[in-house]
């Protein structure tokens, strides 16, 4: 009797099946696992196997690899739900990590033909220095990106958002609105910090949703130097002013990216207690952003002897793994079923695109780098736009003119609190 074929039969016909592998990098927004879970069904509907990589790039350089082989029930299982089922990662290989832990063996057993990423630009970069690399070994590989950030930054064309924005606006709203109810029913300020390193959008979104009079964001200081007087006097601007309305409560939202820009002076001179890093930057991850601008403003009340109440809220964390809106469900699925588009037409070393009216197209990273530097710029937001300009003349509240001999009742110079007069507009 012949020995038994090790590779016949099913187990044949599953090793040999061309495979594609799915990690996530970076961190979490909504829409991770609709995008994870649209890409496994369009897959395996096609008879593909879909491998997901816990770990992000580390496990790509490790001997012994944490992966589970996604199916339908899985992936039905998490597509509406918040998180990411694949353990995500911030890991950046080195080019010795290249040379020296690769795990081709991954690849070659599982005859893998597409490697897919989520995540922000680095994992884009990263994902075509595999594909390079892999093409040196005589094993060539298609890789797609899939772009994420709830801070919408990336300069997607259109003004299209990034997937896990709407999501992220929608429950910081409904926290920033919890707390305005608050501010309202106990007649106190809150000082509410929201997510967003190089860009306000997530701060102006969940700010003029919420009716807030004070919204303080990074592009609000294009005409003048970010300093924290500034951001302290904006703040007293909106909080005199609804004195003045006859109002003694509010909420005053502020960017992360205001702190994140400013300048090593301005950040010793709060006085705070910074740790830094391997750069000598500090490092402002690690405090509490609205508990730093409670202290200041609390510092300046002292100063005017005025009796003001305030807050500290920070909306970041919670805001990263919650369940998507209806929004993110379907534009993160488009997104999903786009990546075997784009690999059934033979695309590779580009990024899904899905535009306003529904159609999907390649993009690629030199479609959003600056040609010079070969960075991707942030998208800001438009500050002398419509929507913009709309909100700080119509929702926020602050001193004018009109103001100053009213408000002397609370400030010895009215006009260093005046709005567009601090913002030099």
């Amino acid at each position: 009797m012949p020995p038994e074929n090790p590779y016949s039969g099913i187990q044949h016909l599953t090793y040999m099946k061309d495979s594609i592998i799915i990690l996530t990098g970076g961190g979490p927004a909504p829409g991770m696992n609709t995008v994870v879970g649209t890409i496994t069904k369009a897959f395996i509907a096609k008879g593909y196997r879909v491998l997901g990589l816990h770990g992000g790039y580390s496990g790509l350089f490790s001997p012994d690899p944490d992966y589970v082989e996604l199916d339908f029930i899985m992936a039905d299982s998490i597509f509406n739900r918040g998180g990411s089922y694949l353990q995500m990662s911030r890991y950046k290989p080195t080019q010795e990590d290249f040379e020296k832990n690769f795990n081709l063996r991954l690849f070659r057993d599982n005859n893998i033909k597409l490697l897919v990423t989520v995540g922000g630009d680095d994992t884009a970069s990263t994902a075509n220095r595999v594909s390079k690399f892999l093409k040196e070994k005589n094993y060539p590989i298609r890789n797609i990106h899939v772009p994420k950030t709830i801070d919408n930054d990336l300069p997607l064309p259109m003004n299209t958002p990034t997937y896990g924005f709407n999501s992220a606006k929608a429950e910081g709203t409904r926290i920033a609105t919890t707390v305005y109810e608050d501010a309202r029913t106990s007649g106190n300020w809150f000082i509410v910090s929201a997510m967003g390193r190089s860009a306000g959008h997530l701060a102006l979104g969940i700010g003029a949703s919420c009716h807030y009079p004070m919204i303080i964001i990074p592009e609000m200081f294009n005409k003048s130097e970010i300093t924290v007087d500034k951001i302290v006097n904006l703040s007293i601007s909106a909080i005199v002013k609804r004195k003045l309305m006859g109002v003694s409560y509010g909420g005053i939202m502020v960017s992360e990216g205001v702190f994140h820009m400013l300048s090593d002076e301005q950040l010793k001179a709060t006085g705070v207690k910074f740790t830094y890093d391997e750069h000598g930057h500090p490092e402002l991850g690690k405090i509490s952003k609205a508990q730093l601008f409670n202290d200041l403003l609390e510092i300046k009340f002292k100063e005017l002897g005025m009796k003001v109440k305030t807050r500290p809220v920070e909306i970041g964390y919670d805001i990263r793994c919650q369940a998507p809106i209806a929004y993110d469900l379907l534009y993160c699925s488009q997104l999903g079923f786009g990546v075997y588009e784009l690999f059934e037409r033979g695309e590779t070393g580009c990024m899904v695109y899905v535009d306003a009216l529904g159609t999907i197209k390649p993009l690629y990273l030199t479609d959003l780098q600056d040609p010079v530097t070969g960075k991707i710029p942030p998208r800001l937001v438009d500050i002398d736009g419509d929507m913009a300009q709309g909100i700080y003349k119509h929702i926020v509240h602050y001193i004018t003119p009109a103001d100053y001999e009213a408000a002397k009742k609370y400030l010895p110079d009215p006009e260093e609190y005046d709005f567009r007069k601090i913002l030099n507009w």
